[in-house]
C-alpha cells in the first residue's frame, strides 16, 4: 500500500518545540505497543502506514527497556521521519481530551447505589455487510438476535427503563446517573469499592445507535452557549436541573456495555483499543480507519495549556480510537485517571497541527 500524499515530509528541525519535549515517557508508551504488535500486528490504516514498517523500531524498543529523554529523541529520529498532515479540508487539526473516571461503586444494588454498569448481553451481535438485514441502517454495527431475525438493539431509554433487567448483567452499581453517563462517554472507569479495593472496567460493546452529545443538545436548546460547553459546564447544568437529566441523556440513544479487566499498573490508564495500558499525557486516540496504532504523532497545540501550564507540544503514541474521532488530523489526548485528569480533559478542544512520525522505510529515507 503506497503512503498517502496527505503526508508532507519534513525534518525534525521543522517541528516547533521538538527539541524541548522530554521523550522518555513517549518511548515507554511506544515500547508497550512494540510488545503487543509482536502478539498481533496492528491493522494498517487507509493512509498507508504499514505495521510491518515498524519492525526495526519495534525490535530495538523490545530490547532496550528505558531511554532517557535525549536517548529517546535519538531513537525516534533514527527510525522515523516527521510528516505534516492537515485536515481533509486543508485546515489545521483538532484535539480534544479524555480520561478514566474514578467513582465509588457497590457490588450490589442498595438505596444509595441504584445506577448499574452492564456487561455485554448475550443477544447483542456484531453486524456487518455480510449479515445486515435489508433496510437496516448501514451505520449500525450491532443488533439484537431475535426469533424474527436481527433487529436494532434496545436504545438507552429502553435499557434504563428496564429492557435488560433480570438478566444478571450488572457489574457494579453507582450513585449518580451523570457519573455513569460520563463513564459511557469515556469508555472506561476505575471503581473504588466500599472494601477499599479497586476494579477496572473497559469498553466491551455498544447498542449501536449514533452518539448524540449532551453538550450539543443543551447548546441547541439555548441552555449553554456552544462556546461554553465543557464537561464541567454540562455537569453543572445537570446538578442545577436534576429533573431534566433523563430528558437530555435519553436523546443520546447509544448505550455502552463494559467488561472487567485486571487493574494492571495503577500509574497507567486502562487497556484501550491498541491492547496496551494508556500512558497519561502520552497516549492519543486517532481514527483507526485512517491511521495505524503505534504511530507516533507530534502534536502542536500552542493555545492548549491545561496539561502543565505550557503550550502543548508533545510526542504522543496512537493507542486508542473512538466513534467521535474521525479524520486524518483529529486526536483525543489521554489526560490520566481521576478527578484532576477529568478537569484537564473536560476543557480540551483546541486547534492543533499534527505531525505523524512515519517509518523511514516508507518515506524513502528522507532526512
Amino acid at each position: 500500500m503506497p503512503l498517502s500524499p496527505a503526508f508532507r515530509i519534513l525534518s525534525f528541525h521543522d517541528l516547533p518545540g521538538w527539541a524541548d519535549d522530554g521523550l522518555s515517557l513517549a518511548y515507554a508508551a511506544f515500547r508497550r505497543s512494540a510488545f503487543q504488535a509482536q502478539v498481533k500486528p496492528y491493522r494498517t490504516g487507509a493512509l498507508g502506514v504499514e505495521c510491518d514498517a515498524f519492525a526495526e523500531a519495534f525490535e530495538e524498543a523490545r530490547n532496550v527497556e528505558t531511554f532517557a529523554d535525549e536517548a529517546a529523541r535519538g531513537f525516534f529520529e533514527r527510525h522515523f521521519v516527521p510528516a505534516h498532515i492537515l485536515a481533509e479540508d486543508g485546515s489545521s487539526g483538532l484535539v480534544t481530551g479524555f480520561y478514566e473516571p474514578e467513582v465509588e461503586a457497590s457490588p450490589v444494588r442498595t438505596d444509595g447505589y441504584m445506577v448499574p454498569l452492564l456487561s455485554r448481553p448475550a443477544d447483542l451481535v456484531d453486524i456487518d455487510d455480510a449479515n445486515r438485514p435489508a433496510g437496516m441502517d448501514p451505520y449500525l454495527a450491532f443488533g439484537r438476535d431475535t426469533s424474527d431475525g436481527l433487529q436494532e438493539y434496545f436504545d438507552r431509554q429502553a435499557i434504563e427503563q428496564g429492557a435488560l433487567s433480570e438478566r444478571g448483567l450488572e457489574i457494579a452499581w453507582l450513585a449518580d446517573p451523570v457519573d455513569a453517563f460520563f463513564i459511557h462517554v469515556q469508555g472506561a472507569a476505575r471503581l473504588c469499592m466500599a472494601d477499599g479495593t479497586q476494579r477496572r472496567l473497559t469498553y466491551a460493546a455498544k447498542s449501536g445507535q449514533r452518539f448524540s452529545g449532551p453538550g450539543k443538545i443543551l447548546a441547541n436548546l439555548g441552555e449553554i452557549p456552544l462556546e461554553n460547553v465543557t464537561m464541567q459546564s454540562i455537569r453543572a447544568w445537570f446538578a442545577a436541573n436534576p429533573h431534566r437529566i433523563n430528558e437530555i441523556l435519553w436523546q443520546n440513544r447509544s448505550y455502552i456495555f463494559f467488561r472487567e479487566t485486571p487493574l494492571g499498573d495503577p500509574e497507567l490508564g486502562p487497556v484501550a483499543a491498541a491492547k496496551v495500558q494508556l500512558t497519561p499525557g502520552r497516549s492519543i486516540a486517532v481514527d483507526r480507519l485512517l491511521h495505524t496504532f503505534a504511530t507516533p504523532f507530534f502534536v502542536d497545540a500552542p493555545t492548549l495549556t491545561a496539561f502543565d501550564g505550557m503550550p502543548f507540544r508533545r510526542l504522543m503514541i496512537a493507542q486508542d480510537t473512538g466513534s467521535a474521532i474521525v479524520g486524518q488530523a483529529r486526536g483525543d489526548l489521554f489526560a490520566g485517571s481521576g478527578a484532576a485528569a477529568g478537569e484537564v480533559a473536560g476543557v480540551v478542544r483546541h486547534a492543533a497541527d499534527f505531525y505523524a512520525l512515519v517509518p523511514r522505510v516508507l518515506a524513502g529515507g528522507v532526512a
